[in-house]
């Protein structure tokens, strides 16, 4: 039962994640979801096709393999984790932003009984489990393009949604941070771009400097497509330091999200 508290007085509950209030804020971003689901879904679909195409099949021309596998599939593999990063980072940069600052959303959601934590948590799963769906589109694209089932691809969605538990968090944070939805265009070109590039999507980390093989070793997504293609063509031992690696990410920016979106929501 929730504490009872004078008129106007919220009391902080540390750690208390209550799974009705989780649900009902989950529910409203599903309700909401219904109204432009077929725009996300089209994007979602056709920019790893045309990455496929341009990279893959152009590309491809003048690399036909890379560590053994066709480039068309080292690409459409690896760019599972491209779209779960820009399902989850964007969207909640974006989203949170225009909900807390333009439509006041979350003023509306704190006036019932849901704290920060609930509601941080609620949309960081929300964003999470839709970004592991979308980050399934690249595989399905690249079976039109030679790739082959596999079991392991059925574990696909969940590395997705642990990858994208992280990044969402990020966005959240990044939201909560910057004073100006302009402020957006840095964080893109300082840190998802350079995480983009260097995550072992279009090339092997093994051919880069040893700075920057350093630099993708600690970059989530690169463990996010170490972990999709090592589901895709058979695991040869059991990723543990890169599952390590993205929860020690999740719990990270899930944390810091919190923390700093109850700051700008109390000022």
């Amino acid at each position: 039962m929730r504490s009872l508290a004078a008129p106007g007085v919220r009391i902080r509950r540390l750690h208390r994640l209550e799974p009705a209030a989780i649900a009902g804020v989950m529910s409203r971003d599903a309700t909401n979801f219904r109204t432009f689901w077929k725009a996300t879904t089209f994007s979602s679909v056709i920019e790893p096709t045309i990455y496929l195409l341009a990279f893959g099949l152009g590309v491809g021309t003048l690399i036909s393999t890379v560590q053994g596998l066709d480039y068309v599939q080292y690409v459409g593999t690896g760019m599972v984790a491209t779209s779960v990063l820009f399902a989850s980072a964007l969207s909640a940069m974006f989203g949170t932003f225009v909900k807390h600052r333009f439509q006041r959303t979350y003023d509306a959601i704190l006036a019932a009984p849901v704290d920060t934590e609930e509601l941080v948590t609620a949309e960081v799963l929300w964003m999470s489990a839709r970004a592991g769906v979308y980050g399934c589109a690249p595989l399905l694209v690249s079976m039109l393009f030679g790739l082959d089932p596999a079991p392991g691809m059925l574990l696909v969605p969940f590395i997705g949604f642990l990858t994208a538990l992280g990044f969402a968090g990020f966005g959240v944070l990044m939201a909560a941070v910057v004073s100006k939805i302009d402020s957006f265009n840095y964080v893109t070109t300082t840190v998802i771009t350079p995480l983009f590039l260097v995550s072992g999507t279009f090339f092997p980390i093994e051919e880069l400097p040893e700075w920057a093989q350093a630099v993708a070793n600690i970059n989530p997504l690169y463990h996010c497509v170490e972990l999709v293609r090592h589901a895709v063509f058979g695991f040869e031992t059991i990723d543990v330091a890169h599952v390590a690696v993205l929860v020690g990410f999740a719990l990270l920016m899930w944390r810091l999200a919190i923390w700093r979106l109850e700051k700008r929501l109390i000022d």
